[in-house]
């Protein structure tokens, strides 16, 4: 029996081959829309132009619906006046928020590549998961009064970068994708390590690149950072009423306080922002 048609020696040379891909010199993402590239660095020149996004996004029609459905949700657009021009819409959210939904739409859009056909659940999984973290940490940031808040949204997006390369490569394993508990592990095991290894040639801030890879482990002292933001609303996801925070440990850590939050006000956050959370997972949603 060969090795690969056993649960371990099918983990052995999957592990094996990750391994080496991710120390390549240039680790691809598969079937990743080439949209999504262009905008990636047409918004790494710091001169770029409003028209040069716009003419760029308006050539995948689908994201540019997209992008005018996030400009007018409700919390991007608390006043009701809506907009129904793709440059106004791009003036309105700014360049990183464009990026965010532009991450979005690509990945939404991979889990139709005829290379993954019969992995629909599990990207569809991600992407779910994908969404609610970042219309949370959206909120959330700015619930905390931060400025960074559109980044918080985007590391929350690029966050799931890892683990869709992980999902593409173990499509080759049937064993190992079978078993949703080695899936579960595999995952937890190789998701952070992917995406430092992509997105560490994206032009990614330091910050940004180590919340996007990093959230996971809080900081305990000094001042919130990004990742901080992402931790803590990756911890609130689960909360659908504002009782249940009574009932959980969820804020008797430190990282709530050094945020600001106790019981009343994370209670209130989920209460007031039910609304922006719902709109900005309805824009971002495929």
């Amino acid at each position: 029996m060969q090795a690969e048609n056993t649960v371990g020696g099918a983990l052995a040379e999957f592990t094996r081959r990750i391994a080496v891909e991710l120390v390549a010199e240039a680790p691809e993402l598969p079937s990743f829309p080439e949209v999504a590239v262009r905008v990636r660095k047409a918004l790494s020149d710091d001169n770029v132009s409003v028209d040069s996004v716009v003419r760029i996004i308006s050539a995948e029609p689908s994201l540019a619906v997209r992008l005018l459905q996030l400009s007018n949700s409700v919390a991007l657009n608390p006043s009701g006046q809506r907009v129904s021009t793709l440059r106004t819409a791009v003036s309105r959210i700014g360049f990183s928020m464009a990026r965010s939904l532009t991450m979005a739409f690509a990945m939404s859009q991979m889990r139709r590549a005829e290379a993954w056909r019969g992995l629909e659940a599990q990207f569809g999984e991600i992407w779910s998961f994908s969404a609610r973290l970042a219309s949370t940490s959206y909120v959330l940031a700015r619930r905390c009064g931060r400025a960074d808040a559109d980044e918080a949204m985007l590391a929350a997006m690029l966050h799931s970068v890892g683990k869709l390369f992980v999902l593409t490569r173990l499509g080759k394993y049937p064993l190992l994708l079978a078993d949703v508990a080695m899936h579960r592990e595999v995952e937890a095991a190789w998701h952070s390590r992917a995406a430092r290894a992509l997105l560490s040639r994206w032009d990614l801030s330091k910050e940004l690149l180590e919340a996007t890879c990093g959230f996971e482990q809080p900081s305990e002292t000094g001042s919130p950072t990004l990742g901080d933001v992402l931790c803590a609303a990756r911890q609130l996801m689960d909360l659908h009423e504002a009782d249940e925070l009574t009932r959980t440990a969820v804020l008797s850590g430190p990282l709530f306080g050094r945020l600001g939050f106790d019981v009343a006000a994370a209670s209130e956050l989920l209460e007031a922002s039910t609304a922006e959370v719902d709109s900005l997972r309805a824009a971002l949603s495929d």
